[in-house]
């Protein structure tokens, strides 16, 4: 089984643990998932099985939606509600004008540090090791950008956010940074995730019922096929000896025939090449078969325009009939 499915997470669980239940509901022994929760969130996780799970990557780097529910006047050592308390403080003090007007400095690009409590690696080691080891380290600032940030619900002290950021963002450290802003603190006290990527909690069924459909056999119409999963990458439809030259790893020449705007930071085109396409990541595309099938991810080679090179190759084409090499794929 190659399938792609968006599943809706329950609170309590982690992705790891979701991962093993499909692995064993589905008898397959590859299965991945984009974009870690925490057993405190739930919502939208993508699972991949088979050899989908080689999209994982272009999958993962995905922006995403959260909705957050932050309490203010406590924060704890973990920035959510399962952490010791640090500190409380009367939230009496401050309404939902005051939360609105620190909103501005954390929407765009930002710098943001990661909790003490949290996979990020210093010197090869993992915070949350270091942290529970009693061990203080400077943690690393990292740069993100959240794309909308809305104050949804004032209910004192509690708030609810709508979050969109990029990939890395730690929306407990956000509920954290918001909190000191206020002047009396704040802590995450839930999180669900609705949309990552092209895939919105619409589309995600309950684990229970995910589960259900795969050990019945009945999956289909809770998959995503491959080539619709990375529909966010510009399109290059291959003829049929394309099709061939790309399933024998060489290289072709191509025209992008259409530039989807894409949801990964990693492919907007936004370029400083004078060609639309930026200069500090690869030129990605999916190439599709003649059947409309996903047979590549290409990349583009930065010094030739069209010319694509297959960075991973899905599936054999026909070859019958196609002659042993094709000029349309010099260069």
């Amino acid at each position: 089984m190659d399938a792609i499915f968006a599943v809706d997470k329950p609170v309590g669980p982690t992705s790891h643990d979701v991962v093993a239940r499909i692995r064993r509901a589905s008898g397959q022994r590859r299965v991945g998932h984009a974009g870690t929760l925490d057993p405190l969130a739930s919502g939208v996780l993508v699972i991949a099985l088979g050899s989908a799970t080689r999209l994982l990557e272009y999958l993962t780097s995905d922006d995403k939606t959260y909705v957050a529910d932050v309490t203010f006047g406590i924060t704890t050592r973990t920035y959510d509600r399962e952490g010791d308390v640090v500190t409380r403080t009367d939230p009496s003090g401050i309404d939902a004008t005051i939360v609105q007007a620190q909103l501005d400095r954390f929407r765009g690009t930002i710098e943001q540090r990661p909790p003490a409590f949290s996979a990020v690696s210093v010197n090869g080691k993992r915070m949350y090791d270091l942290a529970r080891r009693g061990i203080q380290v400077e943690i690393p600032v990292r740069t993100v950008t959240i794309r909308s940030l809305t104050l949804d619900d004032w209910t004192p002290p509690d708030a609810r956010f709508t979050v969109t950021c990029t990939k890395g963002t730690y929306i407990r450290s956000l509920a954290h940074d918001i909190g000191e802003a206020t002047g009396v603190g704040a802590h995450l006290s839930g999180l669900r995730r609705t949309r990552s990527g092209r895939f919105g909690i619409d589309d995600a069924p309950t684990l229970e019922d995910l589960l259900e459909t795969l050990r019945q056999r009945s999956w289909q119409r809770f998959e995503t096929t491959p080539e619709t999963a990375v529909d966010h990458l510009p399109t290059i439809h291959l003829s049929p000896v394309q099709a061939r030259d790309v399933d024998q790893g060489r290289p072709v020449l191509a025209a992008v025939s259409d530039h989807v705007q894409a949801t990964s930071e990693a492919n907007v085109h936004k370029g400083t090449t004078g060609t639309g396409w930026r200069a500090d990541v690869p030129r990605r595309a999916r190439a599709l078969d003649p059947d409309g099938r996903l047979a590549a991810i290409l990349t583009a080679d930065p010094s030739r325009p069209d010319f694509w090179r297959p960075e991973k190759v899905f599936h054999a084409s026909p070859t019958s009939q196609i002659p042993a090499h094709s000029p349309a794929s010099e260069a």
